[in-house]
């Protein structure tokens, strides 16, 4: 049975790819992640600069982790105005599906210098077993 999820994020790629002569690809996924996976865990950082780290928001269900919440627009002073805008504010949410399903009571988020990093522990049920073969 084929994932909508990574069939969503296929065709968006695709899409951006197809569009990316035009200029800036249509959509960025925000949060910009990175994903590093052990026999135990995997670890997922996200660039939120600027962001509080107490409105973001994480949950866990099964393989899918999802990271939202909300960046602040900055306040010009009066008679200021852009020159250049690159950083956008507003919601932001982004889903990602694990390798593996997670202990989400054990789950661990740390927030330090505009990067969010979190721990996600493997299930037990998910995690590899050893099976012995008998010898009789």
């Amino acid at each position: 049975m084929a994932d909508p999820l990574r069939e969503m994020q296929r065709v968006q790629r695709e899409m951006n790819r197809i569009f990316s002569g035009l200029g800036q690809p249509l959509t960025q996924e925000v949060p910009p992640v990175n994903v590093w996976v052990g026999e135990s865990d995997t670890v997922v950082t996200a660039e939120l600069p600027g962001v509080d780290p107490c409105v973001v928001d994480i949950s866990v269900v099964g393989d899918a982790l999802t990271i939202s919440g909300l960046r602040e627009a900055e306040t010009l002073k009066e008679g200021e105005s852009y020159h250049r805008q690159e950083r956008n504010h507003g919601r932001f949410s982004r889903s990602l599906q694990l390798p593996f399903h997670v202990e989400a009571g054990k789950v661990e988020a740390k927030y330090d210098r505009g990067i969010l990093r979190i721990t996600l522990p493997r299930a037990e049920a998910d995690k590899p077993r050893k099976i012995s073969v008998k010898c009789e």
